[in-house]
């Protein structure tokens, strides 16, 4: 219905070049996770943290959201101070500190760049800047998750998000940042995808550009995501990091992997991206979903001046996307409309429902689900305020596996009106498992520190993350964990039950 040739030929491909090299729950090679508790034994360092009083007078982006070790990376920087440098940190659990000092640069000459351009069609906003800096990505740049510090010479300090990519990795777990998504929200220069510059929907960007910095202090929600990247080095997890861009680029480096972890706020999806899951999850590939409102809006990408795919498109609304009526696949509308009418029930079990919670307890349905072992968890007890912002539930009408087992049934109020939270599993024909935890909130309950706390802190949150992602890791979710249907308990009569 939506799959073009292309697309569906590029999968293919991959599935056959690229599946019968690591097929899912084949066995490991001799101690995978060894270097993620070497790398973590290294000295770690707190300087990645930026101190609140420090100036804004400095600003960048770089060229790539990702890149392999040997790549050159372009940076843009734009400061009033004389001078800056950058320092690279790895995240990670280095003895609690979150972090570890990579590299620093040379010191080099301060800019102040052009103001932005916003396009008159599109209300685009783009920068055109002279580049600042190039540095390559040498060996001691480990895999993983990195903050480039800007720092001037007048003390400003900012991020610029980066993730070292490792293409060849067999790591059980794949961990993916979801970088559409940050830029979505990015409403830098005056216009997101959500408002513009006057602040209304109509003024809004239908398309936004990865050639500007990030709002703030640049980091988008790389820091959000520190508890989990903590947790997983913190216990040795055999793990890679990757952006939903090298998914959509990539498809086929899917199948080197056990499963996918999708973290907190996944909501931009790319035609490449969903038939990337889609087929590996046909091949015994797992999906953990770690937040809430993920595949909800359709993208598509195009190039800008500094390289391809760094522009990305979604107008929200049908009419308004010069490619309705034209190439209906790649319209830019919610998954779950017109022309498209392929909600994300389909992957996920539960789908986008409200964004109204806040700290709503998560309460437990399904206390014998394999999920709460070893948690002491009965039916009806809660995790205090796991339940925040955005949230997904059951939709009776949707497309829905008919294997979906309720995990969590939360009831919560979306505009004054009662609903349900429903945290969710399933197992697909093909043995993979898809876990949708349904919350916004999830990895708040996972800082319980150091080296980030939080006062939503739960520790049988971290011991059911800690359970999904160790099984998840060793193959097929379904071959340990078959899901025992409870939809129709629970009052929900699934009208178009699907078998994926």
């Amino acid at each position: 219905m939506r799959r073009s040739p292309r697309l569906r030929l590029a999968v293919a491909f991959a599935l056959v070049v690229l599946g019968l090299s690591i097929p899912p729950g084949s066995p490991a090679v001799a101690d995978p996770t060894a270097w993620v508790l070497n790398e973590n034994a290294k000295p770690g360092s707190a300087g990645w943290r930026i101190p609140p009083g420090a100036p804004r007078d400095i600003q960048g982006y770089a060229d790539h959201v990702s890149a392999v070790v040997g790549a050159r990376v372009k940076l843009y920087v734009d400061t009033t101070a004389p001078s800056f440098h950058v320092v690279a940190y790895r995240l990670g659990y280095y003895q609690g500190l979150g972090g570890r000092r990579i590299w620093r640069s040379h010191e080099h000459d301060g800019v102040v760049q052009p103001p932005a351009t916003t396009d008159p069609t599109t209300n685009m906003v783009e920068t055109v800047w002279a580049r600042s800096m190039t540095f390559r990505i040498r060996s001691a740049w480990v895999g993983g998750s990195y903050l480039l510090k800007l720092v001037s010479s007048t003390g400003g300090q900012a991020y610029i998000p980066f993730v070292v990519r490792e293409d060849q990795s067999t790591a059980a777990l794949v961990i993916q940042h979801q970088v559409f998504t940050w830029q979505a929200y990015n409403n830098w220069g005056g216009a997101s995808l959500y408002r513009g510059t006057d602040g209304t929907f109509a003024t809004r960007s239908r398309v936004v550009s990865f050639d500007r910095p990030y709002a703030g202090r640049g980091a988008a929600a790389m820091l959000r995501a520190l508890p989990l990247i903590s947790l997983v080095e913190h216990d040795g997890m055999d793990v890679t990091y990757s952006t939903d861009l090298d998914l959509d680029r990539r498809p086929g480096l899917l199948l080197q992997h056990r499963a996918l972890v999708t973290l907190n706020h996944d909501e931009y999806w790319s035609t490449g991206m969903r038939d990337a899951v889609e087929s590996a999850r046909s091949v015994g590939v797992n999906v953990v979903n770690l937040g809430a409102n993920a595949i909800f809006r359709h993208i598509r990408l195009e190039d800008s001046p500094l390289g391809a795919d760094r522009h990305v498109v979604c107008y929200k609304v049908r009419a308004e996307d010069p490619m309705n009526g034209i190439e209906d696949d790649e319209v830019t509308v919610n998954w779950r409309e017109p022309p498209l009418r392929d909600p994300e029930s389909a992957v996920l079990g539960s789908m986008y429902a409200c964004d109204r919670a806040r700290h709503v307890d998560l309460v437990v349905t399904d206390p014998a689900a394999w999920v709460f072992a070893g948690t002491g968890l009965q039916a009806g007890d809660v995790i205090p305020g796991a339940i925040d912002q955005e949230y997904d539930r059951i939709f009776a009408g949707a497309p829905t596996p008919a294997t979906t087992e309720v995990l969590a049934h939360s009831p919560v109020a979306c505009h004054g009106s009662p609903s349900w939270a429903d945290a969710t599993y399933y197992t697909a024909s093909s043995g993979a498992g898809v876990v949708n935890l349904a919350t916004l909130g999830w990895l708040q309950t996972l800082a319980c520190g150091p080296p980030v706390q939080d006062a939503w802190c739960s520790p049988a949150a971290t011991s059911i993350t800690r359970t999904i992602l160790t099984e998840a890791a060793k193959g097929p979710l379904g071959a340990a964990h078959p899901a025992v249907p409870n939809t129709a308990d629970l009052g929900y009569q699934l009208s178009r039950p699907t078998n994926p």
